[in-house]
């Protein structure tokens, strides 16, 4: 283990519940450095993440509240990449000259292995995973990281440069990274619409961090863009570009039309939008030298991720989806368009400031009915009435329970139900992980009731 943080003062600010915080502060604790870490959270709501460094030694915890005291003396802060630039810590630290990090850099920064890595408004986290079956499932050493999965940080040591590492990268990540020059060999962009504008304050500046994904590539490297998407297909980068969708020309990439990358026949997971997704990933793993026939017998065999179209069950005919993950209103549209069934719709939540006129309409044109829910439920529902056409039932929901209950109300044999947000899960729910798991439990309890 690395000597440099031996003895140092280091402070964690954010130690959050996704695994980040937790992988920053048992590297720095392993490493030998004095630890503090600071959460406006109280105890209570961050227990998994405690859970997870109670064993770590010169840790000590400032939790339910932010203050500028403890920042005194520090040599370093690892800040969460949910904190914006101008939060108004992040300016504290800045203004002490205290060095301002995030457990991201710090991994990349030391990270020996092949860097493969991933960003998209929709799609990243399956694309990620896509990439990392198809490359750990042909025999390679891989390693998976960055906003999926667990913080591979404590790990880094363990990675050898002929190791790949697959990461999944947010653009609050990529915008920190692009103080290193950040250089993956292997970029993927899957798309970019509007997404985290209450973060970013505007589209320029949210495209400019996830542009830091191919900014620093260099003519070595490879650069996957999606050819149907105007914005990412002409991103500046000196990389080798190759293209996926089915606006590629010969000889550019892969287009969905090839006959010998007969991605609907491969998959079992539903929708045109997976076949984009399987295309850049398997145009990755090209990059680095795996064959065909490998990548062929990886989709075949690969599962969907937790909430993301996830088929959760059957309810007396009705087929019930949970796509949590859902967190845009281009996210619910795909979803919509991969169903032939009649689809009752649990759409809305968290408010982040993103125009849901077009999920309204496409939801208004395939859906035989839907619940609204979260603080986007009145406007979702303006747009349906302001579209003019006739409009499938709309019920707006004051909690989720009553939501599944009007769902399955709405509902018949034959029919879909599809948990397909579009919204952020903040207001009624911890995470989309939480919104997500709480449909599961209720299309288990309620085959449980039917069953007796």
């Amino acid at each position: 283990m690395t000597a440099e943080f031996s003895g140092r003062r280091v402070v964690v600010l954010g130690l959050g519940s996704f695994g980040g915080g937790v992988g920053a502060v048992r590297f720095l604790s392993a490493a030998g450095a004095f630890v503090t870490v600071c959460d406006q959270k109280p105890a209570d709501a961050l227990e998994g993440s405690l859970r997870q460094i109670a064993d770590c030694s010169n840790v000590s915890l400032r939790l339910g509240g932010h203050s500028e005291s403890d920042l005194a003396g520090a040599d370093l802060v690892v800040a969460s990449p949910a904190l914006r630039p101008d939060h108004p810590l992040v300016q504290h630290v800045r203004s002490l000259g205290i060095p301002i990090t995030s457990e991201i850099a710090l991994f990349v920064e030391r990270c020996r292995g092949r860097l493969l890595c991933v960003t998209g408004s929709n799609g990243k986290s399956t694309t990620t995973a896509m990439l990392h079956h198809i490359l750990a499932r042909s025999g390679r050493r891989t390693w998976l990281g960055g906003n999926i999965g667990k913080s591979l940080l404590p790990h880094v040591h363990q990675i050898q440069p002929t190791d790949d590492v697959v990461l999944e990268l947010s653009s609050f990540q990529l915008a920190d990274l692009d103080r290193i020059h950040f250089r993956p060999h292997v970029a993927v962009v899957t798309n970019l619409t509007p997404n985290h504008l209450d973060w970013h304050d505007s589209l320029d500046n949210y495209r400019a961090a996830k542009q830091t994904i191919v900014r620093w590539q260099q003519a070595d490297d490879v650069a996957v863009l999606n050819a149907d998407d105007p914005d990412v297909r002409d991103w500046p980068t000196q990389a080798r570009r190759v293209y996926f969708g089915a606006g590629v020309l010969p000889g550019e990439g892969l287009p969905l039309s090839d006959a010998n990358w007969p991605f609907a026949q491969w998959l079992k997971v539903p929708g045109r939008h997976n076949q984009m997704n399987a295309a850049a990933a398997s145009l990755a793993a090209l990059a680095v030298g795996v064959s065909r026939a490998d990548i062929e017998a990886s989709l075949r065999s690969y599962q969907a991720l937790p909430h993301r179209l996830e088929f959760v069950g059957d309810l007396n005919g009705r087929h019930c989806y949970n796509d949590s993950i859902a967190t845009t209103p281009e996210s619910t549209i795909v979803a919509l368009e991969s169903f032939t069934q009649p689809i009752i719709l649990l759409a809305g939540g968290y408010d982040k400031g993103i125009d849901l006129t077009a999920m309204a309409h496409a939801a208004a044109s395939r859906t035989k009915a839907i619940v609204l829910m979260g603080q986007t439920g009145p406007a979702i529902l303006k747009a349906i009435n302001e579209r003019g056409d006739p409009t499938p039932a709309a019920v707006p929901a004051k909690s989720f329970p009553e939501a599944l209950a009007a769902a399955w109300q709405l509902s018949a044999p034959g029919d879909v139900i599809l948990l397909s947000p579009g919204c952020a899960s903040y207001d009624w729910f911890r995470n989309f992980e939480d919104r997500g798991q709480q449909f599961r439990d209720w299309v288990r309890q309620s085959q449980q009731q039917q069953q007796q």
